[in-house]
C-alpha cells in the first residue's frame, strides 16, 4: 500500500496537532479557537456531499471490502452546524441515543442521496456525536477520530460519514447502530434487553476480532488503546463494529519494536507492561483483545 496514510497520520501522533491546511470555509473560525489547521479532502455542506459520501451513497452504507482498504485521504463530507441541528431537531432530548466521555450521541435523519438534513422518518438515520464543552475530551480525541475512522475502511469498524468544526462545536456524523453497545447487552442496562444467546455472543466476538485483525496486519499498523465493550457497537443483525479512534496511534515503524506514549485507555483492559512503561507493542495490544473476548464468552 505504501505510505499510503501520509502526513494526516503522521501529524496525529505528533504533540502538536498542527496540520497545515485547506480547511473549508465552514471551519475557519475554529483556527482561531483551536489554534490548529486540519486537511481534509472534503465538500463544504453547500457543495453537496464528498466523493466518499457519494460512494457510500450509491452503493449503501452497510457495504464494505470484506477484506478492508485504506482510503488515501479521508474524504467525509463537511457539515455545518445548522445543518446537524436541523438533523436533530435542535438536539431535542428525545433525539438522545446516549451519552459518553466525548459527548451526547443524537439521533438524525439526512438524505440517503445528498446527506442533507431531512425530516424525521425520511431517508437514512445517522449517529450524531456533540463535544461536551466540560469533557476533559476535545480536539485532539476529535482530530484522530476524523483521522483514523475517515481513512479506514472495514466491514467491523464503524463508518465516519462526516464531520462539523464550526467555532467551538465539534460533531462528527457515523452511521447509526441499531442495537447500540454491546455493553448495554451484557449488563442488561434496559429492561427490555433480552439476554445475548451463545451464538450471537460468538458472532460478536468474531466480528470485533475481525476488525483487530484488520488493524494490527495492514501495512500501517493501527494501536486502537479502548477495546471494550462500551466501543463495540451492534448493527440490527448483530454486526460488531469497533467505535471510538479518539486514543487510536500508529504502531511501531522502521523496525521499531514499540510506541512509548502516555497511558491512555480503561485500566483493567490494559496489558500490565503498558500500565507501568508506557512502552505499547502489538502484543500489548493482543493481551487487551483476549481479556476481552474471553469476557464476552
Amino acid at each position: 500500500m505504501g505510505n499510503c496514510f501520509g502526513s494526516l497520520f503522521v501529524a496525529s501522533n505528533s504533540s502538536s496537532n498542527n496540520i497545515n491546511a485547506n480547511a473549508s470555509s465552514s471551519s475557519a473560525g475554529a483556527y482561531n479557537k483551536y489554534g490548529h489547521t486540519m486537511e481534509i479532502s472534503a465538500t463544504s455542506s453547500s457543495a453537496g456531499k464528498s466523493q466518499f459520501s457519494q460512494a457510500i451513497s450509491e452503493a449503501g452504507v452497510e457495504e464494505a471490502s470484506p477484506n478492508g482498504q485504506i482510503l488515501e485521504t479521508p474524504d467525509l463530507k463537511v457539515f455545518s452546524f445548522l445543518d446537524l441541528k436541523s438533523a436533530t431537531k435542535n438536539f431535542k432530548p428525545d433525539s438522545l441515543l446516549g451519552e459518553g466521555g466525548f459527548g451526547r450521541v443524537y439521533k438524525g435523519w439526512v438524505d440517503d442521496k445528498t446527506l442533507a438534513p431531512s425530516k424525521t422518518g425520511l431517508g437514512m438515520v445517522v449517529a450524531i456525536k456533540k463535544l461536551n464543552p466540560e469533557s476533559m475530551q476535545g480536539f485532539e480525541e476529535w482530530q484522530s477520530e476524523v483521522n483514523f475512522l475517515g481513512r479506514l475502511s472495514h466491514p467491523n469498524l464503524v463508518k465516519l460519514l462526516g464531520y462539523c468544526w464550526e467555532d467551538k462545536e465539534l460533531l462528527l456524523v457515523y452511521e447509526y447502530m441499531q442495537r447500540g453497545s454491546l455493553e448495554n447487552h451484557l449488563f442488561r442496562r434496559n429492561p427490555s434487553i433480552q439476554p445475548l444467546s451463545w451464538d450471537i455472543r460468538l458472532k460478536i466476538a468474531i466480528g470485533a476480532a475481525r476488525g483487530l485483525g484488520f488493524l494490527h496486519t495492514s501495512e500501517k499498523k493501527v494501536i486502537y488503546r479502548d477495546f471494550k465493550a462500551s466501543n463495540i457497537l451492534l448493527d440490527g443483525n448483530y454486526n460488531a463494529k469497533i467505535s471510538d479512534f479518539g486514543l487510536a496511534k500508529l504502531g511501531p515503524a522502521g523496525g521499531e519494536s514499540h510506541v512509548t506514549t502516555r497511558v491512555m485507555g480503561t485500566y483493567g483492559y490494559a496489558a500490565p507492561e503498558y500500565v507501568a512503561t508506557g512502552n505499547f507493542y502489538l502484543l500489548s495490544a493482543k493481551f487487551g483483545n483476549v481479556i476481552n473476548v474471553c469476557m464476552y464468552l
